[in-house]
């Protein structure tokens, strides 16, 4: 069964279905790249690997609302002396350290192995605050100090944006198309709910033809080959939560597809 929408569908952001994506679409990605780009260029599924601890790692695999609200909970007025000497012991939770794992491509020379594009799908820890963001933009400006070319594919509205400057406006969606000869100056292609995801090349050597990618036609078999027409519940509105304006367009995309 096919996505009901024309764009992005933002029910793919719910935190529980989007690591899954990631992962999916990673794969998709390399795949529809790897027999344009023969035999010159192979494309290779790296990982980045880090550690996360503190609030952070507490949280991470709790998906229990009330065990997170409980990590939180008023500090007892009573002293810590007072409390140790009158209660039982409570259960609480320590911080662990945590080792997570980010998937990205690089398109390699076959004859030198040198790098010569990156492609990025951001994750929900690289657009918040902590080690995961830190890391990736470490990464992001080596790779836009060399003579990398950089794809950035951003399809989740929550979170803060990376950093760029130029006269463009704000979007749900952004690709970020970096050749390394034009640097400082890269391509947006920013877009909406409402809009078409857009077709974008891959930078390689110059003169050399570059292949697009058409993320839709990705996404779509990612949709079905997940079934996740069987796992969405389109009854419920999405998470992340959208504007008034954008849900009352959704509401009436869903009922033209008969889902609402």
């Amino acid at each position: 069964m096919p996505s009901p929408f024309w764009g992005m569908n933002p029910y793919l952001e719910h935190p529980s279905l989007w690591a899954g994506i990631h992962h999916r679409l990673i794969t998709a990605i390399a795949n529809d790249l790897a027999p344009k780009l023969r035999p010159k260029y192979i494309v290779a599924i790296e990982e980045r690997v880090y550690e996360v601890s503190g609030d952070t790692a507490l949280l991470v695999g709790v998906p229990d609302v009330s065990v997170q609200s409980s990590l939180y909970a008023a500090p007892s007025t009573q002293s810590n002396l007072a409390v140790a000497s009158t209660t039982q012991p409570i259960e609480v939770w320590l911080p662990l350290p945590e080792i997570l794992t980010e998937a990205y491509l690089e398109i390699r020379d076959v004859e030198t192995e040198e790098v010569v594009t990156i492609i990025e799908v951001l994750s929900p820890k690289n657009k918040q605050v902590g080690i995961g963001r830190l890391q990736y933009e470490t990464k992001r400006l080596k790779i836009l100090g060399s003579a990398t070319h950089f794809v950035e594919i951003d399809l989740l509205r929550q979170g803060n944006s990376m950093a760029m400057v130029g006269d463009f406006g704000q979007s749900h969606y952004r690709i970020v198309v970096s050749p390394s000869e034009t640097r400082p100056k890269a391509q947006l292609y920013g877009f909406n709910l409402q809009h078409r995801i857009p077709e974008f090349p891959v930078p390689l050597r110059a003169n050399e033809p570059e292949p697009a990618i058409n993320l839709k036609s990705l996404l779509d078999e990612i949709y079905d080959q997940g079934s996740y027409d069987l796992r969405i519940d389109y009854s419920r509105p999405p998470i992340p939560a959208l504007s008034e304006p954008d849900m009352a367009w959704v509401n009436e995309r869903l009922q033209q597809q008969k889902l609402r």
